[in-house]
């Protein structure tokens, strides 16, 4: 495989080319990352409104009616849907993992079996999140799996 990479003319867009034969899952799984990357989401603390970089957050939880993202050292909230978010982050590195929870598939350390066809995941921070046997079979597919 050969990489080119080279500077666009003043003016001109950045652009991403691929060039294959055949868009595999490993392709298509960098492709995503590259796209997830640039993705940026607005979140709140308080009354401060930030812009985070999707890449940054290790999971989406809706608690109570509200949705929160978990970052590595802050919790944001933010005033979309977990529906919503979902879509936003499909083409990504974002996997649902349960009713309430999105989970970024680059932050997950590790899987174990779990009771009932689920699945523990330890995510880079240390902290684990439990993934609804519904939703295994997408999690392997992902991975392939």
């Amino acid at each position: 495989m050969k990489i080119v990479i080279q500077k666009p003319r003043e003016g001109e867009e950045e652009q991403i080319i691929v060039i294959s034969h055949d868009v595999g899952p490993e392709l298509t799984r960098m492709l995503n990352a590259i796209k997830t990357r640039n993705s940026l989401l607005i979140a709140y603390i308080d009354n401060d409104i930030y812009q985070v970089s999707a890449a940054d957050i290790l999971y989406i939880e809706a608690v109570d009616g509200k949705i929160f993202l978990y970052g590595q050292d802050a919790v944001y909230e933010s005033k979309q849907k977990l529906y919503e978010l979902e879509e936003m982050l499909a083409d990504g590195e974002f996997l649902r993992i349960s009713k309430s929870f999105i989970v970024n598939l680059n932050k997950i350390e590790s899987l174990t079996p779990s009771l009932y066809g689920r699945l523990e995941a330890t995510l880079a921070n240390g902290e684990k999140v439990v993934i609804s046997r519904h939703y295994v079979s997408s999690l392997k597919k992902h991975f392939g799996a």
